[in-house]
Parts: structure tokens; C-alpha cells; sequence
């Protein structure tokens, strides 16, 4: 179910073509530099595959501290997909994922 979710943002996210490392395509027209968003999703991605080359591709496409806010981003946007398709509570979906006792 996470990775229907994941694929859901990724989709939201990087709405541009992308190829299947989450680079932009090199088909769509002049090479552009990835935006925060699109180097988040390819980076989450990445960790939830476990894919050590990818991780460190997506971090090198913007700033720390860009990569940290578009992680961010897609975190609350997961959260909030994940409350809706479950009717529950941002909050409480939150601590699920986490394994911690509902508050």
C-alpha cells in the first residue's frame, strides 16, 4: 500500500517526464536541472528501495536544506493521501506509520 501511495505523490510531484532513475528525460526537449520536488520523490524513492546510487543522484540535484524541505513536503502530502484514503486523522496515521501507539 506505501507504494501505491509513493507512486500517487510521485505522480502529483514530478509531473514533468521523467525516465526511470527520476531524471528528467533527455527525450523531452532541452536537459533542464530538477526542481526540489522532483529530486525529493526520486530520493524517497530511493531509500525505500534501498538504493544507495540513487540516494546519493537525488541528493546531488539541489541543496541540502532544498532536499530536506521537498522531503518534507512530500511527508505531509503522504500523511495527508494516506488520512483521506483511510478516514482517519493525519496525526494518527502519522504515529501508525511509525509504530507508535495511537495518542
Amino acid at each position: 500500500m506505501f507504494g501505491k501511495v509513493m507512486s500517487g505523490i510521485r505522480r502529483l510531484v514530478a509531473r514533468d517526464a521523467v525516465d526511470g532513475r527520476g531524471a528528467p528525460s533527455t527525450t523531452a526537449g532541452p536537459q533542464r536541472r530538477p526542481n526540489l520536488f522532483e529530486a525529493a520523490a526520486a530520493y524517497v524513492s530511493a531509500c525505500a528501495e534501498d538504493d544507495q546510487r540513487g540516494i546519493e543522484e537525488a541528493s546531488g540535484w539541489v541543496s541540502p536544506e532544498a532536499l530536506s524541505f521537498g522531503v518534507n513536503e512530500l511527508a505531509c502530502r503522504a500523511v495527508i493521501a494516506l488520512a483521506r484514503e483511510r478516514d482517519e486523522s493525519p496525526r494518527s496515521v502519522a504515529r501508525s506509520l511509525l509504530g507508535l501507539p495511537v495518542a
